[in-house]
């Protein structure tokens, strides 16, 4: 088994890179989508949340009201210290059943936003960076998602440095170019991580 970290700074293309390395069968544990998961109604998770935060945080549904949630904790970090300590060890525990399901030839990637913020490159056999040029981050922002470029820039800004996730790469895929650039390049990097399981 190969455990590969994978991040990339917001409109650098990380999830279309993720999206294709699972359709070449990595098995793929996207962070994100979890740590959605261990708060869903019902899950420990959520009950620990409103414990902490009380129910002015849930929506009519009993469903997680993130945009209420997010807005008490961001700006204070003695309350996103709470959140994180609720919510990312049920990320690590989680990430850590999927990755052990998967088989020893398998090709195992951890889809990690903050991966170099968070200081976890060690975990992984691998780290992989997605990288483009910021101007064409900003670009993307708000072409393509439709953000204002203010606030394209300040969660930008709220991320790692280009050079401090260059730092922790062991392979760099640049997706500074067209969409239709990106699949060879990404297709070369399966090949050479599954080359890796092969070889031990």
């Amino acid at each position: 088994m190969l455990t590969v970290g994978l991040t990339g700074g917001i409109g650098a293309g990380k999830s279309e890179v993720s999206r294709l390395l699972a359709s070449y069968g990595a098995v793929l544990v996207d962070s994100d989508r979890i740590a959605r998961d261990v708060v869903e109604p019902g899950t420990p998770g959520l009950a620990a949340v409103v414990q902490a935060f009380g129910t002015d945080v849930l929506l009519p549904d009993g469903a997680l009201d993130r945009a209420k949630l997010g807005a008490v904790v961001f700006g204070d970090p003695e309350r996103l210290a709470v959140l994180n300590g609720i919510v990312h060890p049920l990320v690590r525990a989680r990430s850590q059943e999927l990755q052990d399901a998967a088989g020893p030839g398998d090709v195992v990637v951890h889809d990690v936003p903050l991966l170099a913020e968070n200081g976890l490159a060690d975990l992984y056999d691998l780290v992989v960076v997605v990288d483009a040029d910021p101007a064409t981050q900003l670009d993307r922002l708000v072409r393509l998602r439709g953000m204002a470029e203010p606030e394209a820039r300040a969660r930008m800004a709220a991320q790692a440095t280009r050079e401090q996730r260059l730092a922790v790469a062991d392979i760099v895929i640049d997706n500074d170019g067209p969409l239709d650039a990106l699949e060879p390049r990404v297709r070369a990097v399966w090949e050479e991580l599954a080359a890796r399981t092969v070889g031990g």
